[in-house]
């Protein structure tokens, strides 16, 4: 298998793995990436040249980077064949963020053809995040007051209580079975209970919002069969039912404000600014996904990187002072969230390409956070790395409502797995999660002690 591989021609041998690689299985691929690399060597401008968001490969899923490197390299502002713009450079990614005025998150347009007249496009276009000022401004403000600095301190007691149990659960089923699962048994754990315990959704009633939240989020895939589709827009009904249940036993027996989130928003601000039933349950769902996604993914791919660089693994284990700067090359390295969309509303240049207004535009948060124009060195995994100045949680006006409770979240599970399993090590392949927006993994065989 590895020798035809490297039979193929070197003139055409970039359009030609591509299409060999739609036919390999996971194992078989899995042992070409290892032995010699995601097309690293092929020619970088037909590897970018035959770039298309809406047909990638199966070694693409698996290592998007040398295709961003191309992509980045050869063509940073890439017109796709469906006519929207793919953007790879840092610098390029913080001016479309920044420039509110030119680049709108409002997704109507965009998504009214893909989910028509869903419950899927009411929640997207309702949420904080697919909306522009003043709605996203407002919405914004409630969220964060509720998610302030002391609100997010006072929550770090319960949270080591939460992963202490978390981990002591490892230690009894490795022992029991040989082999835990990274994500199922601790990582996606970790931000629901947190975002049940913000919303204060009851114990027993926590079970289906991991799988809500999956298919939610699934939905936002740039391609989507039916079946996907249906998912997501039963998960957004069935959550929007939930909801309102719990919203009706909130106002009826408020919470306490400071700890209670959902209080916090039923009640809204002091000076009488309030959410809409509307905009109080999906952005509720907001909350969730947006929590559960990047946390999930910040702790897994956290642990596997580790696992792959021995060096940097011992170095953390020995110094457990960089976990700050730890959490944040993890979340630079593999990133959470590999994409973000903009819509242009006025006409705007980038590196020589003017973009009309009414271009849709993918933000690859993935490629320019390896790019080395502000990046040294930066396809090295550094746990010490500083200064940087990731794009992980966006930047400006849509910089993260949640990034400093998933980096608190990040940096207490994973200091406190690695001093309870200092010799941990993969028990498996792991298995991705086979989506390009949110990279993470579905499962990870893992052995503890």
């Amino acid at each position: 298998m590895a020798e035809t591989a490297l039979r193929l021609d070197a003139s055409n041998r970039a359009s030609r793995v591509v299409a060999y690689a739609t036919n390999l299985k996971t194992a078989d691929l899995a042992f070409l990436l290892k032995q010699y690399g995601e097309p690293m060597d092929l020619d970088a401008r037909e590897l970018a040249a035959t770039f298309d968001l809406e047909r990638l490969t199966p070694a693409f899923y698996a290592n998007p980077y040398p295709t961003y490197r191309a992509l980045r390299e050869t063509e940073p502002v890439k017109r796709l064949p469906n006519g929207s713009y793919f953007l790879t450079r840092y610098d390029d990614l913080v001016a479309a963020y920044k420039n509110t005025r030119a680049f709108s998150s409002d997704k109507k347009k965009e998504f009214s053809p893909k989910y028509g007249a869903s419950l899927l496009y009411e929640h997207h276009t309702t949420s904080l995040v697919f909306n522009d000022p003043p709605a996203h401004t407002r919405v914004r403000r409630l969220i964060m007051g509720a998610l302030s600095p002391r609100a997010i301190a006072g929550m770090e007691p319960d949270l080591i209580a939460l992963i202490d149990r978390l981990l002591d659960a490892l230690a009894a089923k490795g022992k029991v079975e040989g082999k835990v699962d990274l994500i199922d048994d601790f990582a996606a754990a970790i931000p629901i209970e947190v975002i049940g315990n913000l919303l204060d959704v009851p114990e027993g009633e926590r079970e289906p919002l991991r799988d809500w939240s999956l298919a939610i989020l699934g939905a936002l895939e740039p391609v989507i069969g039916a079946d996907a589709f249906a998912r997501g827009n039963k998960a957004v009904g069935d959550f929007l039912t939930y909801l309102e249940g719990l919203v009706a036993q909130r106002r009826a027996r408020p919470g306490n404000p400071d700890r209670d989130v959902l209080t916090r928003l039923i009640q809204g601000e002091d000076n009488g600014e309030r959410l809409t039933e509307k905009e109080l349950l999906h952005n509720c769902i907001f909350l969730l996904n947006a929590g559960h996604e990047t946390t999930t993914n910040l702790i897994g791919n956290g642990l596997v990187a580790l696992s792959h660089h021995a060096g940097e693994k011992r170095r953390l284990i020995e110094n457990p002072a960089l976990i700050k700067t730890a959490v944040e090359e993890m979340l630079r390295f593999e990133s959470s969230n590999q994409l973000g969309n903009r819509m242009t509303v006025e006409p705007f240049e980038l590196g020589g390409t003017a973009l009309p207004p009414g271009t849709p535009v993918t933000l690859c948060i993935g490629a320019a956070n390896r790019d080395p124009a502000q990046f040294a060195d930066p396809e090295r995994f550094d746990v010490g790395r500083t200064p940087n100045r990731h794009l992980a949680f966006g930047t400006g006006a849509h910089q993260c409502a949640g990034m400093a409770l998933a980096r608190l979240e990040g940096a207490i599970a994973i200091s406190r797995f690695l001093a309870r399993f200092p010799d941990y090590a993969l028990a498996g392949e792991p298995v991705r999660g086979g989506r390009v927006r949110f990279r993470g993994f579905l499962n990870v065989p893992c052995q503890v002690g």
